[in-house]
């Protein structure tokens, strides 16, 4: 497997070198006191800070596989209230995605490749079971995505850590052409320009 790393490092050692990083000096509180939390999407990466005004600075941006929360004590809800107890934060926009390879993830073949083509023994898989870890509860996608964003939204509107004044609201972004949809907008928002608190 040829590895991209060094190129990577190299290219870092020029980016410094030339203080590329000059534009992007920012500080670690997000200028529109926002938290995105989306998909890890490839296609995403450029296409939707472009599509939403995000610059560098701006937002907090939170990713995982699909943009999904099943949990309310998970890693992504612990970001998310860090953001906003330590980062100044007054709102969460759950962003999920059109042709998203979460809503089609057959968990069955998902443990047959990792079985056959990668290695991972019968015995770890019962591991997990005997650990209380469903292997295709965790692994499991969505059946649309407006339903997976509208679940997302709700455990973190919900969450008894959250404070009330925080806004949660849902969109998808198609990664085609950057369209986005609204799924939810808390009703709490107000129409225009934000006011500051």
């Amino acid at each position: 497997m040829t590895s991209r790393i060094y190129e990577m490092l190299e290219h870092n050692k020029q980016f410094v070198e030339n203080k590329g990083y000059i534009p992007y000096k920012t500080d670690s509180i997000p200028n529109k006191k926002m938290v995105v939390f989306t998909c890890m999407e490839s296609r995403l990466v450029e296409l939707l800070p472009k599509a939403l005004n995000i610059q560098n600075g701006d937002v907090k941006m939170v990713k995982n596989a699909g943009a999904i929360i099943r949990k309310s004590f998970d890693s992504i809800i612990k970001s998310i209230l860090v953001a906003v107890y330590k980062l100044q934060a007054e709102e969460v926009v759950v962003i999920g995605h059109h042709d998203c390879g979460m809503s089609c993830v057959n968990t069955h073949e998902l443990k047959e490749l990792m079985l056959k083509e990668e290695g991972i023994t019968e015995e770890t898989f019962k591991a997990l079971e005997y650990s209380g870890i469903d292997f295709h509860k965790e692994f499991h996608g969505f059946e649309t995505v407006e339903q997976s964003v509208a679940q997302s939204v709700e455990i973190i509107r919900n969450h008894p850590l959250l404070p009330k004044h925080v806004l949660v609201h849902g969109l998808v972004i198609d990664p085609h052409t950057g369209k986005v949809d609204v799924v939810h907008i808390d009703e709490k928002a107000e129409h225009g320009a934000s006011k500051n608190r």
